[in-house]
């Protein structure tokens, strides 16, 4: 909870005392989660403070992802054209 409210409060102040108290707890995998969040800090900071989000990037890029996987070896890049383009439907 007391994480949670570090990402609503938009203050990455209190972030340094929960990760310690996190690597202090008996549990595994908040102990884990912890100690992955100190290795890059000056990131986790900055996405708890700043307004940027790259989310509306995020979801054509991994459908692009996705499409060229499933076509790996089958097609060529002609097909692949043709499914990232957008179809024009009629009303």
């Amino acid at each position: 909870m007391r994480f949670n409210g570090i990402l609503r409060s938009r203050h990455s102040e209190a972030l340094d005392e929960w990760i310690d108290d996190a690597i202090d707890t008996e549990l595994t995998a908040i102990m884990r989660f912890a100690s992955v969040l100190r290795r890059d800090i000056d990131a986790v900071k900055n996405a708890i403070e700043l307004p940027w989000s790259n989310g509306q990037a995020e979801g054509p890029i991994n459908r692009f992802k996705m499409l060229k996987r499933a076509m790996y070896g089958r097609a060529g890049p002609e097909l692949l054209r043709a499914r990232m383009l957008p179809l024009n439907h009629r009303i």
